[in-house]
């Protein structure tokens, strides 16, 4: 790799993003602008930022190592996620939306009372700057290795990158770079794709040579229990299914889609996340699998502690132009930036909102409100991202198992058992208060039992499930010994859980087409920024490539530039002060 034309691709990057940070912070006036963007985000935008958020680059490296040994099987964890995204479009993601809260915590309160809203918001922003701390460590030690890139340098500069756009520009800022990443992503992604399928002969030679040849069994979909220590057998499919359709359709997700404008606007985003997230669970498997028949030689010589995790990368680097091995970087940096900065919006909305106030009444302060509230925010937006950097340097400083194993260890054990009472709470009414806290208790012993005696993925999920689920029902009989005033709270929530939004009513006027004209512009920069790199002496083959990913980045940023002029007047964004219903009711 040219180590100065990718530090150079790099560095415009990153530095683009800050940009973008900065210009969107004209549209913050207050908390419900910075965390959630005052309920004015497009589904285009919400949509995209949903679909990054949904994975990092864990994909590239964790799944693309657990694709190269066992090929399709590894596809469930994406196809689960597009479940789950098609149950919030047909059905849950207008709920969300109606739920009208700035955070996850609130709607806890409104459901079961200040007692669970506290303990899931304490547990909440611990296990999310766990989440962020192991994406960022995997994005460093796999770049570092296969890229060359410095270890401490990466977890650095992308984690202050993160945090000085995430500060600056708030959700707003967010979900623009999440969308231009997103734009970006597709097009390389899509072209290592159609890369390694031509290396191989074709689509055809591909599909032989996967299913029929010498790695047939491995790369099957479902495989025996005596594959892969019992991985990738039809009851870890079914365990991933539930795990991730469950994660995407609980209170704790419906984060998502409080940016969005209405219930028809959040129907749509769920849509586009599901229809990109289908797409890439058949596009991000080929390449592995590719250097698994073809370069399993260089594969296997990278010096990391599980060499299958750098397949991607070193397909990447075998069959991509030079001039866009930097470019790649970027994609892998974007997957994990994009929940990184996703995660810690919503990590200092939760101590904003749910937890500063209650600590301001126990020293007896008043907490602070309106634009003072939000500069409190980005406070703690720096605070969690500082702390986000130097947990990743302590994981650095230790060596763990693979991250493919890490994650889903984490998502089975601690966040699953969290998820279960929030699905079940927004269908079944008739439940005490300490309920949900309830079924996290008693779904907790088997998560422990499990994690001593080393239980495979599928027993952990199921007994997680199992064990919540029944415990949460248990208490249903209580209901009847809760107060009046509790059991009107819960019929209320419903109510409004399902009662649509009035827009011009409830938020105010739009600025659609706004986010469409800036946005577009920041598009067609970055296209035209990636067509400079055709100012490097490369073949014609190699110039088509670069034509391809520039095309389609400034493609995206001419239409919407276009779409926002379909008006002669461009809106303006509405402030707290011009409109008093800003937070949504």
């Amino acid at each position: 790799m040219n180590h100065m034309l990718a530090y150079s691709v790099i560095g415009i990057y990153l530095l683009l993003l800050i940009v973008v940070g900065m210009v969107m912070q004209r549209f913050n006036s207050d908390s419900s602008d910075y965390f959630r963007s005052g309920c004015r985000g497009t589904w285009w935008l919400v949509g995209s930022s949903a679909f990054m958020g949904a994975f990092s680059a864990w994909t590239f490296s964790g799944a693309a190592g657990a694709a190269y040994e066992s090929g399709w099987s590894v596809a469930v964890v994406y196809l689960a996620n597009s479940a789950g995204f098609a149950i919030n479009a047909l059905w849950l993601a207008p709920w969300f939306r109606q739920m009208r809260a700035i955070t996850v915590p609130q709607v806890i309160e409104q459901r079961f009372g200040r007692v669970t809203q506290q303990f899931y918001a304490w547990i909440n922003v611990v296990l999310g700057l766990i989440y962020a701390a192991l994406w960022l460590y995997g994005l460093a030690i796999f770049v570092s290795a296969v890229f060359g890139l410095p270890i401490q340098g990466v977890v650095i500069g992308v984690g202050l990158v993160v945090l000085i756009y995430s500060v600056i520009g708030g959700s707003w800022a967010v979900m623009s770079n999440d969308f231009l990443q997103t734009i970006i992503l597709i097009p390389i992604t899509l072209l290592v794709a159609y890369l390694a399928l031509d290396a191989i002969g074709g689509l055809s030679s591909f599909w032989d040579q996967s299913m029929h040849g010498e790695h047939a069994a491995e790369f099957a979909v479902i495989n025996t229990p005596q594959q892969f220590d019992g991985r990738y057998t039809l009851i870890w499919a079914i365990a991933m299914f539930i795990k991730n359709v469950i994660g995407y359709n609980t209170i704790n997700s419906s984060v998502r889609y409080f940016s969005v404008k209405d219930g028809r606007e959040a129907r749509k985003a769920a849509w586009l996340g599901c229809g990109l997230m289908t797409i890439g669970a058949v596009i991000w498997m080929i390449p592995p699998m590719v250097g698994r028949l073809l370069y399993a030689q260089q594969i296997g010589s990278v010096e990391i502690a599980k060499p299958a995790e750098s397949a991607y990368a070193v397909v990447s680097m075998q069959l991509l132009p030079p001039a866009l091995v930097g470019l790649m970087v970027v994609a892998i940096f974007a997957a994990t930036m994009s929940s990184m900065d996703t995660g810690l919006n919503r990590n200092a909305a939760i101590f904003t909102k749910d937890i500063y106030p209650r600590l301001c009444k126990l020293i007896g302060r008043v907490p602070a409100e309106g634009k003072a509230l939000m500069r409190r925010g980005q406070l703690f937006s720096m605070i969690f991202g500082v702390l986000i950097v130097l947990l990743t340097l302590y994981f650095v400083s230790r060596d763990g198992q693979g991250v493919f194993e890490y994650m889903l260890t984490l998502g089975a054990v601690l966040a699953l058992p969290l998820a279960v009472p929030m699905l079940l709470a927004m269908f079944i009414r008739k439940t005490p208060g300490w309920a949900a806290i309830f079924s996290v208790a008693m779904a907790a012993i088997p998560s422990a039992i499990g994690l001593m005696m080393q239980w495979p993925f599928e027993a952990k999920v199921l007994w997680n499930v199992g064990i919540g689920a029944t415990a949460y029902l248990l208490t249903m009989p209580f209901w009847r010994f809760e107060k009046p005033a509790y059991q009107q709270q819960v019929g209320d929530f419903f109510e409004q859980m399902h009662r649509p939004i009035d827009f011009e009513k409830e938020v105010g006027k739009a600025n659609d087409l706004k986010q469409l004209a800036i946005i577009g512009r920041f598009a067609l920069i970055g296209g035209l920024l990636i067509l400079l790199l055709l100012l490097i002496p490369q073949s014609i083959r190699d110039r088509l490539c670069v034509l391809f990913v520039s095309g389609f980045v400034t493609g995206v940023g001419g239409l919407l530039i276009m779409a926002s002029r379909r008006s002669v007047e461009v809106q303006r964004p509405v402030s707290i002060k011009q409109d008093v219903s800003n937070e949504c009711a």
